[in-house]
C-alpha cells in the first residue's frame, strides 16, 4: 500500500491559491482541486518531457479522475502539489496527486488522474511517447 505523506511523492509543484479560488463558505472550491491535478501534470509533462501542447502529434487526454478531501485549503495558503506515477502502461498512465499545505505532511486532499495518449488527429489510442515515458520513470512508485 502506498502511503499519503508528502515523503511518498516523487515531484513537486507550488501553486498559490488565489482569492477567486475561495467559494461563499470561505475555503477552495472542491472544483478548483482538480484544476490544481490537471496544473500538476501537465506542467511536468510540459518541463520535464518537452511536450509540446499545442503542436504534438499525440497527446493524453483525460479519461478518469477522482479527489478525496482530507481537510480545507483556502486563500492565501501555497498548495504543493505532489505527483507519482502508480502505472505507466503502453498507452495510458495512471498518476496520483497529492494536495499539501505549505508545510504540512498530511494532504489536504488526494487523488488520481488517468491519460489515454492519443493521436491528434484520429484520436485513437498510441504508444506513450518516448520523452513523455522518460519523463514519467522517474515518477514511478510501486504499491
Amino acid at each position: 500500500m502506498i502511503l499519503n505523506r508528502r515523503a511518498s511523492y516523487k515531484s513537486f509543484l507550488a501553486i498559490p491559491t488565489r482569492w477567486m479560488d475561495n467559494d461563499v463558505y470561505g475555503h477552495v472550491n472542491n472544483v478548483t482541486y482538480y484544476s490544481y491535478f490537471d496544473t500538476a501534470v501537465n506542467e511536468h509533462l510540459v518541463r520535464a518531457a518537452g511536450l509540446d501542447i499545442q503542436a504534438a502529434p499525440t497527446i493524453g487526454l483525460v479519461v478518469e479522475t477522482s479527489c478525496r478531501f482530507h481537510k480545507a485549503l483556502s486563500f492565501p495558503d501555497v498548495v504543493d502539489a505532489g505527483l507519482r506515477v502508480v502505472k505507466l502502461g503502453n498507452t495510458s498512465v495512471r498518476y496520483e496527486v497529492g494536495l499539501f499545505r505549505r508545510g504540512d505532511e498530511d494532504p489536504a486532499a488526494t487523488g488520481h488522474f488517468v491519460h489515454v495518449w492519443v493521436d491528434r488527429a484520429t484520436r485513437r489510442p498510441t504508444l506513450v511517447p518516448e520523452g513523455v515515458r522518460s519523463a514519467l520513470a522517474a515518477l514511478v512508485v510501486s504499491g
